[in-house]
This record gives structure tokens, sequence and C-alpha cells, in this order.
């Protein structure tokens, strides 16, 4: 039978045997045989018999921490002198004792309010000494009793008792029961590694139910109220009822510790194989003379780490990865994410750098070999080309930023900077980045967490001094996952910029030595923090002059080449050229005007291909059979000088454009209205031009009643394409004094600027896109503001030859220029003939809608 393995279960024993101690008693020669003479003993001695009142008075004994059950053989470990003494008494009279739990466990010397009520009759054997100092005796549960009353205290307690009798027969629902719960005792000992299977053999082989339901409760883990709880359970089918419950507690928690244990063992099991199979791999490769393929990958990723040129810092940082790395097994899921940060530390550039060619001549030489014109972008390189030859300090590379309108070759020209400064060169596109994690990278607790943009372009550049090109950052987004802006502000700062610090590398790297060059078509979106940390060098659009020569030099030659043509006897007249410029494109740059040679010249391929002939010249009369008809209709000055009608010149996105403005005057209640898709302040200027010829009606030989008695209406044509902008003044006012006074407006007369309620002509912008509008329309003279004379420099020497240029500060000075002497008698202003109407643009073949004009 099973005896209670629990040694704190003792009859208050003073100090418990140490683990050690109790191996060393349990292993002496004649402990088996010194308990088996011991349990032969307690059976001879009998039960107590009761006295006439059904009481038995016996010694007691409080047990602490422990409850016995009937049919219990267990051995007792005593240290109080009150319970040595009852044991001694019990032994001398050859006589059982009465054995009560404690409550109260840690109470020294107990009372009878410090213990149950229900106990049990015990039996003990013989005291054996123990290494501790203790006494250990050998106990067996008899019979339940009841204490009713404490008649001794002194040297040791003397109690009375009621025995309690069970029920000797065996119901079928009863023994039902019994098979249930023998069902459960027997899968809680197949779980329970600590119960061995004698248990539940002995349990088969009990036929009473309570002692079946008492063995039970003496083997599985109950706590010591729930243990008491049962012994004073004196029906035996409900204390088997009991049992059944806490059987099935038991068996599921159970299995839980038998499925977390299968677990842990399968873990234990795979990584146990997993590193026999791992020795016994290095033992093949030790005796063919091969390494552990982990061992040699970490060796060499050591050596990287010494070889490579790392700031202090960083080396220490890669060494502490790599020792992280070294302590885990191959397959360990984190292996691949140290992996990865390690390789991008060492493939990063931290010391290699290119030598700049510093070379004036050369750099000039390529420059104009690869571009035409661009004077301004080409003088500052070679500045700074001159300033690094000249000085051995260390200089920031400038940070440019090319703005101009699509396809005038600021991108092309970056290519050309870095070839002529011996620089890898780098491009990096920035349009529709809306995430400040593409710039900084994502930190590494993140899954498939990355570098930004900015180091991935480094590693592809592979030194610390490459040309970068930070294309379309006025394209840049935002939303919630941040401001892409916001972090280049670190990044294009020459102060802050050597220690940019990566989000997913979290070291500082140095961006110090690159030489930024940023792109743009507009600097209304790019924050004006980020402007301020860029130097801005202008790309305007393209003369027709510039693109002639640009497509003689580059254009034709390139597209003969692509298009298998560069052996034929070829030409492409200039004239051809300028009618594609005029009328099949409309742009500030060249990438239509290619599109059109090429399409061109894939015609002439095709027919060459097919065996037919191929004509040497391409002339413009003959454009129309290989790329249709034209597509726009150049815009020219107006042909005759009329009443109401002037020329205005705008600013576009593709350069530049001429604006005719139009007056009307039909009889009504002086309204003024204005169509054409105009914004506010275009309209503002409409009424302040409105304003001022109010106030000057009387010099302009006006009459003021008309005002009151004529509706004016002021149209744009091209009435889709939006207009704004307050550089429109000057041109709605002459047109409002040529309508009223009725003197014509000279057709070779262009204008701009903004106009005061006094008259003032106040500065544009867009002057040189303006003036080459006009030279491309035809106009013979152009009126400017006073101020705007300064801005000339731009405009190339050809326009500023044909045109002739009228500054004036006053309208007074914009009427002389622009309009005729007012006739000698008074004419009615009448409406413009629809004879004498230039064409409609567009008329001539399909019409496309052009960019928003705005008057600045």
């Amino acid at each position: 039978m099973r005896t209670s393995s629990s040694r704190a279960a003792s009859a208050g024993a003073g100090r418990l045997a140490s683990d050690h101690e109790y191996r060393e008693w349990l292993a002496r020669p004649d402990y088996a045989e010194t308990m088996s003479r011991r349990a032969e003993e307690l059976y001879d001695i009998g039960e107590a018999e009761p006295d006439d009142d059904g009481l038995i008075e016996l010694p007691l004994l409080p047990l602490r921490d422990m409850v016995m059950y009937p049919h219990m053989v267990t051995p007792l470990f005593v240290g109080r002198e009150k319970s040595l003494a009852a044991i001694r008494a019990a032994q001398a009279a050859n006589q059982t004792l009465l054995a009560v739990t404690q409550t109260d466990p840690q109470v020294e010397d107990p009372g009878p309010d410090d213990w149950h009520t229900v106990g049990l009759e015990l039996a003990v054997g013989r005291m054996l000494r123990m290494p501790d100092s203790t006494t250990s005796v050998l106990a067996q549960g008899r019979r339940r009793v009841q204490v009713v009353a404490v008649t001794k205290t002194e040297p040791y307690y003397r109690a009375k008792a009621r025995v309690i009798e069970e029920p000797t027969g065996k119901p079928r629902e009863t023994e039902a029961l019994m098979r249930a719960v023998l069902a459960l005792f027997e899968k809680c000992v197949q779980l329970n590694r600590a119960l061995p299977e004698e248990a539940y053999v002995f349990a088969m082989n009990i036929e009473e139910p309570g002692w079946l339901a008492d063995l039970i409760a003496s083997t599985i883990n109950l706590d010591l109220a729930e243990r008491q709880s049962i012994l004073e359970t004196f029906d035996p089918a409900t204390r088997l009822q009991r049992i059944s419950v806490l059987l099935g507690r038991e068996l599921d928690v159970l299995e839980l510790e038998d499925q977390i244990h299968s677990q842990v063992q399968n873990e234990v099991d795979r990584g146990q194989r997993e590193m026999y199979l791992r020795e016994q791999m290095k033992a093949i490769q030790t005796e063919l003379g091969e390494s552990d393929l982990w061992t040699t990958e970490l060796g060499e990723l050591r050596e990287r780490i010494t070889a490579t040129a790392m700031p202090e810092e960083v080396e220490h940082k890669a060494a502490k990865e790599l020792e992280r790395l070294g302590q885990m097994p191959p397959m360990a899921p984190e292996v691949g994410i140290i992996r990865t940060y390690l390789d991008w530390l060492l493939d990063l550039p931290w010391a290699a750098t290119t030598i700049d060619n510093l070379d004036l001549k050369h750099a000039a030489t390529v420059l104009e070999r690869e571009h035409f014109g661009l004077p301004k972008a080409k003088e500052r390189i070679l500045e700074y080309m001159a300033v690094r030859q000249l000085t051995t300090e260390s200089t920031h590379a400038p940070i440019l930023c090319f703005v101009g309108p699509p396809g005038t070759g600021k991108t092309s020209l970056g290519k050309s900077i870095a070839e002529a400064l011996g620089r890898k060169f780098a491009r990096l596109s920035l349009g529709g980045v809306r995430d400040e994690a593409d710039i900084r990278g994502h930190r590494r607790t993140y899954v498939g967490a990355l570098p930004g943009r900015l180091i991935q372009t480094m590693r592809r550049a592979g030194t610390l001094n490459p040309l970068l090109m930070l294309d379309e950052i006025d394209k840049l987004g935002q939303d919630f996952r941040g401001d892409p802006a916001a972090a280049l502000l670190e990044v294009l700062d020459p102060e802050q910029n050597k220690q940019f610090v990566d989000h997913y590398l979290d070291v500082d790297y140095d961006l110090s030595q690159v030489m930024f060059i940023t792109t743009a078509n507009v600097l209304t979106t790019v924050p004006p923090a980020l402007q301020d940390r860029l130097e801005l060098i202008e790309f305007p659009g393209y003369v027709e002059e510039e693109k002639l020569n640009i497509a003689r030099k580059y254009l034709i030659p390139r597209q003969m080449l692509e298009n298998g043509l560069k052996d034929a006897k070829l030409a492409v007249t200039d004239g051809a050229v300028r009618r594609i410029v005029r009328s099949y494109t409309y742009e500030a740059g060249v990438r239509n005007l290619e599109r059109e040679i090429a399409n061109v010249l894939r015609k002439l391929a095709r027919r060459k291909a097919e065996g037919k002939r191929v004509p040497a010249r391409v002339t413009a009369e003959a454009l129309h059979k290989y790329i249709g008809p034209p597509q726009y209709t150049p815009l020219e000055a107006e042909r005759e000088d009329e009443v109401g009608v002037v020329t205005a010149v705008a600013w576009t996105e593709a350069g530049g454009d001429t604006m005719p403005i139009e007056v009307s005057l039909v009889p009504g209640k002086g309204g003024l209205q204005i169509t054409g898709q105009v914004g506010e302040v275009m309209q503002e200027s409409a009424q302040a031009a409105m304003s001022y010829l109010k106030a000057r009606a009387r010099p302009l030989a006006v009459e003021y009643e008309r005002f009151d008695k004529t509706d004016t209406h002021i149209h744009i044509p091209e009435g889709a394409i939006p207009k704004d902008g307050p550089s429109a003044g000057i041109s709605l006012a002459t047109a409002l004094i040529s309508a009223f006074t009725g003197r014509k407006v000279h057709k070779e007369v262009g204008m701009t600027g903004e106009i005061t309620l006094r008259g003032r002509v106040l500065p544009v912008g867009g002057v040189k896109e303006k003036v080459l509008a006009a030279h491309r329309a035809g106009l013979k003279k152009i009126i400017l503001p006073k101020q705007n004379d300064k801005d000339l420099v731009d405009v190339p020497k050809s326009a500023r030859r044909e045109l002739k240029f009228v500054f004036v500060e006053h309208m007074e000075a914009v009427l002389a220029e622009a309009l005729f002497p007012p006739p000698q008698e008074p004419i009615k202003p009448k409406a413009r003939s629809a004879a004498k109407r230039p064409a409609a643009p567009g008329a001539k073949g399909k019409a496309r809608p052009r960019p928003g004009r705005y008057a600045n």
C-alpha cells in the first residue's frame, strides 16, 4: 500500500530532516526489514472498547499538515514533547491513540480549539530516532472518530471520542460508482508518473466502497481542507461521489500536463536529434578535411568586419551583432534578420571614395558636348571645381535644385556633371513618395524591415561621394505615415547630414561628401524650409533657335542611329525642324520634338526596309505625308490694327504664350463682365483697370455718362484654359480705353504689367518666357515695366535683337506706345467684323488644350 511521501506531514516535528539525510536513512540496508517488522507489530495492537456511552478514551495526538484515513500506514515524524508523551503512554498500555489534524499548522502548542473534531483512531509502533534528532513512528489508521471531550492536558492530551461506524452493505448503485471511480483512477495512474501501477492493482482488490474512497483520497493531490472534508464525509457512497469529482478535475490537469510534457519532449528530442546530426556532420567534415559551414560563415563575417574601414561605433555594433549571431543555432528564426543587418552594414561604402577630376577644360568640354545652352548650371559647376582646385580645406558640396519645365535637360545634365567630375552617378526618384520611412527606413522591429531608399541608393553607388540626383522633389506626398519632405531637411543640410541616422541601421552615416542635385518642375509644392536649403538654378524653356540647334546637334543624329538610318544619305532641313516646333509641338522642352523627329524617321526606315526610294531631304512641305496635318496653329500677331483688341503675353508651364484680350461695349446699365475661365486675381485687375479708366475719363475724352449706359464685356479666348495673375493689368486697361475712346491698338505690340488705381505700372515675373512668346508670335514691340529691365539679361540675343523693348512706369506711356492718336472727329466704337477677325486657334488642324496661362 502507498504511504505518504510528504515529510511535512508530521505529528509536530521540531525540524524536518534534509533531503540528503532522508535519502541516507532510506538507503540503510536494514530499512526495509525494520519497516516490515514494525508494520507487523501494528496488527498486534487491538482497537479500544467503547464504554456504556459508546465512547472510547485514549491519548490524543495533534497532526499538522497531514490528514490520515483508515487502513492507511505511514511513518510519522514526531518532535513535540506532548506528542512523544502521548505515544509512549499508548505504547506502554499497548493501546491505540486518537489523531486529529490542526486547523492551523503553524501553531506550536495547539489546544482543543486548534484542531478538527473529526479524526482517526491510530495504532503506532515502536519509535525510531532519525538523523535530524526527530523521532519516527509507523502509524496505521483504524476507524473514524469524533472527539467529544478533552479529559487531560498534561503531560499529554487525553480525550473521549465516539466511534463512527460505516454501513457495510453495497447496493448496485454503489458498485457502479466504484467501477466508474476505478476507471478514472486507472487513467490518473497512467498519466501521473508519481503513482506506481501497484496503487491501481491494490485499489482493484478493495471490496469496501469507503475503503476505496479513502485509498484514492490518500494518493491524489488534494489540499488539506479537501482531505479533511473527505474524512468528515461518513457515508461511503457520498464519499465516492466526491472522489469521482476530484478525480475528474485531477484527470484534466494531468492530461494538460501530459500534453505540455509531450510538446516539450518533442522539442527537446528534435533539438537533441539536430545536435546529434550536426555533431555527426562535424565529424564527417573533419574526416574529409572540410570545416563546418556555419562556423566558416561566421569566420568570413568576422574577417569582413575587420577588413571594412568602418567607424569605431559601427564596427562595435557589427561585432556585437555577430556575437549574438554566433550564440544562436543556425536554424533560429532571428538568424536571417541579424544576417541581413550585417550584410547591409558590410555592403555600405564607409570610406571608399572616387577622386574628383578638377580639370576645368575637360569639364567644360564634357558639358558643352552633351548639352546646348544652360549657361547658369554649367557656370556653377565650373565655379565649384575651381574652388576645390584652389583650396585644400574640405568644402561642402553644393546642393543644387534644377527648376524648369519637363524636357529641358535637368536629369541628363546631372549625368553629364557626374561624368565631368569623375564621380559615380546615382538617381533617386521621389515622385509619389508619401511615407517618411522611404527616406529614413523602417525600424528592425518590423517584419521585412529595410533601410530607406537613400541608404539603398548609396549602396548601389558604392562610394561615399557620388553625385546623387533626387528627381521630382516637387512631387513628394504627405499623409498619416509622415512627411518625406521633412525627413529631407536633415539630408539636404550640410551641417546635419554628416550624422544622418537611418532607422534600420541605427548608426550615424556620413552624407556630407555627397553632391546632391534635386530637380523640380515648380517650386509651389516645395516647403519653404526645404527651399531654403537648396541653391536654385532655373531651366527656362528653349526658344525656337535653341531647339533648332539641339535638334541639329543631338536629336536628329541620335534618332537616325536608333532607327537604322546612320549610313543613309538623309538630311532633315532646318525648315522642317522649325515647322515641327511651331505646328506639331507645344512645349518648353524638346521631348515631343524628339518624338516627332523619330516618327518621321521611322516612316523613312520602313520605306528603306521595303526597298522603296527614300528621299534625300525631309522638307517642311513633306511633313504632312509622314506625321499628318499640323496639331497646333501658331499664335501670330493680329493681322489688323483694331479697336478693343490687345495682345498680352503670359507665362505658362510650357514656357510662355500670347493672350489676346477683347473688349465689347453694348448698351446697358454699366455692368462689367469678364469671361474665359478667369481667376479671381485677373478679375480684380479688370476692375482696377475700369476704375482707372473712369478716373481718367475727362483727359481721355470719354463722357462719364457712358459708363452708366454701357455694359462692358471682356473676353479672353480659349475659354477651356484657366487664366489668372495680375500681370494682365495694363493689357486690360489698354483694351478698355481703346474700346471707349475708339482708338485702334497697334497690331504688332505686346505688353505685360500690373496696374494700380493711380495708373502706375508694377513689375511682374516670367519676363524671359513672355519675351520669347512675343518673339515666337511675330510681334515687333513689347511693353514691359521699368523695373523689369534687369530681367533682359536672361533673354537670348536673337530675341533682343529682333524686338523693340519699351519700359514704362505709368499707364500714360503705355497708351502712347500702344494706341493710335485719337481721331480728329469723334467716332462710335463698333463691333469688330467677323471677316476681319483672325482665325481661331486650332482652326487649321486638330486643336489640343494648352496648359493654363498665368499672368504673374
